[in-house]
């Protein structure tokens, strides 16, 4: 194509946009708070409607608010005209499209808009999975034709993905990226490529979430807390295909799998099942959760609601802790039950060791008391409650002992069988391992009913989630006593079985691996991914951030487990991360990782 006779696109004044559903309706809000002329068009007459219902009541709330004036609001109304006859998009300036992924609905929204729009608009489509470059080829004027991707709810998130095929022309890719930075957005240029970036990896993910639901592996409260918790994100995944909506998950995984072929992209069956009931999320008031009403963001208790079952064992009483190890894990614990009122007995291969587990508990006790979060008594109180020991007979009074030591599965089936002959009868023996069989642990002993798996998470302290993971033998007594101590020391407890990776990992590294998989296929930068899941998603570190943080070798361990215990070709770690390992590259420890950090 000869770009010197590509049209000189205006400002985009007038915005088209073609499909009124959750997301067309946001990009029409948002469209005309920015001062644009809007023509929102939907076959359906009620969509139409209920597409300026939404932004008459969301005005309203501006105004409650003393964020818009009565007269603002009147202006932003007035820029919304609807209608139900594609023709109305000819004034358009760019015409967005959001309708359903369905390609040959999308192909036939394009061929007709060639006869309808005027020479210089610009035509983008909302797809995320769909083969941008086969649509726009044919179309009439394919350097016309690009991918504009919005993340809901529009109105908050700051990405906008702006996609081109080989032959979009570069002014309409700077017009719209224009449009999206005045919009307030953050445009992140993109390829044709499944998924596009935040999609590719969101999706992933969602997935992988509802097939843990549905294989029984974990509640759907627990799954959802898991995430939140154990990682800082904002909303839970079951949650989040409940605010997209599993119809529409489920369709855009269909088409990410037909282009992929990636296990990770087929869709689960869950996903059909719930669909096919009408059980489509939130606007359907049904779908994961149960909503106060259709199209409510508000959660009613059902039959499914974490809390509902009744207590299956009496406790074991717990009125002192031991807890085997040195390192951060180990003292990060003893803080937690010390804390909380419990006498705690620290016990480390020397009393030097263990005398240093203590004094980082106390660096960290004068911390919070120097920031006014803890009182110089509770700190003189805390400390007391802690004795360092360099012999694991010490712990042989304990009701509980919580080892945390390397995760060496040889050096760990030494320390159990060596707890079985001192702990006392009844006592509960819990392993903080994130990736090792906790089973394997347990059969170290003659008394594998009083093993159980208690996964903290880093910094223990701080972070509230911990996984309670059973083998097939752990008695229900000590799960009961698990789970009650853990609400003693204010943490929130979800139940797993003894697999690989648990909830968190099994479900984080898979979505950090092929974010590796990304960047290593060049489609993108490591900063360019960071900045679409923490802009379109909400997440609180991006994939390489998150991925440098935990070190790239513990990262690449948990992956080559993932890889072994489920073997699927989809989980083996990208090549980029073992190359990067093998060079010492590790991440924030050694000062490069896929970021660089200043050398302290």
């Amino acid at each position: 194509m000869d770009q010197s006779a590509a049209p000189a696109y205006p400002l985009l004044p007038t915005v088209a946009v073609v499909g009124l559903g959750t997301m067309g309706t946001g990009i029409a809000e948002v469209l005309a708070r920015s001062g644009r002329d809007v023509i929102g068009i939907d076959i359906s007459d009620t969509a139409a409607r209920e597409a300026v219902e939404s932004l008459e009541t969301s005005t309203a709330r501006s105004v409650e608010k003393q964020r818009l004036t009565v007269q603002q609001r009147q202006d932003i109304i007035k820029r919304l005209r609807v209608s139900t006859d594609l023709r109305a998009a000819a004034e358009a300036d760019l015409v967005i499209e959001v309708v359903p992924e369905n390609y040959s609905l999308k192909l036939s929204v394009f061929t007709a808009l060639d006869e309808i729009v005027k020479p210089t608009a610009i035509l983008a489509t909302g797809t995320n999975a769909l083969p941008l470059t086969k649509l726009a080829t044919e179309t009439a004027h394919p350097e016309r034709v690009l991918g504009l991707q919005f993340f809901h709810p529009v109105q908050a998130m700051k990405l906008v993905e702006v996609v081109s095929s080989v032959l979009t022309s570069p002014e309409a890719v700077e017009a719209v990226s224009r449009l999206a930075r005045e919009l307030g957005k953050e445009p992140l240029p993109a390829g044709d490529r499944t998924g596009l970036v935040a999609d590719g990896l969101l999706f992933g993910y969602l997935n992988q979430a509802a097939a843990m639901y549905e294989s029984r592996y974990a509640t759907r409260d627990d799954i959802d807390a898991a995430m939140r918790l154990g990682c800082g994100l904002p909303m839970g995944p079951l949650a989040v295909l409940d605010l997209i909506g599993i119809d529409t998950a489920r369709t855009v995984l269909e088409a990410m799998y037909e282009r992929t072929g990636d296990r990770l992209h087929a869709p689960a069956p869950i996903l059909g099942q719930l669909a096919e009931a009408g059980m489509t999320g939130r606007k359907a008031g049904r779908g994961f959760y149960t909503y106060q009403g259709r199209g409510s963001a508000t959660v009613v208790a059902d039959e499914q609601t974490a809390g509902a079952e009744a207590a299956t064992a009496t406790p074991r009483q717990v009125s002192s802790v031991g807890v085997v190890g040195s390192g951060t894990m180990a003292s990060g614990i003893v803080e937690v039950f010390a804390k909380s009122g419990y006498p705690v007995i620290v016990v480390a291969r020397s009393q030097e060791k263990a005398d240093t587990a203590r004094d980082r508990v106390a660096s960290s006790l004068e911390r919070s008391v120097k920031k006014g979060r803890l009182s110089a008594e509770d700190r003189d109180a805390t400390l007391a409650r802690i004795t360092p020991a360099a012999s694991l007979d010490a712990l042989s009074g304990v009701d509980l002992v919580v080892e945390a030591i390397a995760e060496d599965l040889a050096v760990k089936r030494q320390l159990f069988a060596s707890l079985d002959q001192i702990c006392r009868p009844g006592a509960v023996l819990a392993t903080t391992t994130s990736s090792l069989p906790v089973i394997a642990c347990a059969r170290a002993t003659s008394r594998p009913a009083d093993v159980i798996g208690m996964h903290f998470f880093n910094p223990a302290p701080a972070m509230k989630l911990v996984e309670i993971v059973r083998t097939v033998l752990t008695a229900d007594d000590v799960h009961a006593t698990v789970r009650e101590v853990c609400r003693t020391v204010r943490k929130h407890p979800v139940d797993c079985g003894d697999r690989a990776g648990f909830i968190v990992n099994a479900l984080l590294f898979p979505y950090l691996n092929n974010a590796v998989k990304m960047v290593q296929e060049h489609y993108a930068t490591p900063e360019a991914v960071d900045t679409a899941m923490k802009l379109g998603a909400g997440y609180p570190m991006g994939p390489f951030e998150l991925l440098d943080v935990v070190g790239l070798d513990v990262s690449l361990a948990i992956e080559d487990v993932l890889h072994r215990e489920f073997r699927d070709a989809s989980l083996a770690p990208a090549s980029l991360l073992r190359q990067l390992v093998a060079a010492g590259c590790l991440g924030r420890k050694t000062g490069r990782g896929f970021h660089e950090y200043a050398r302290r």
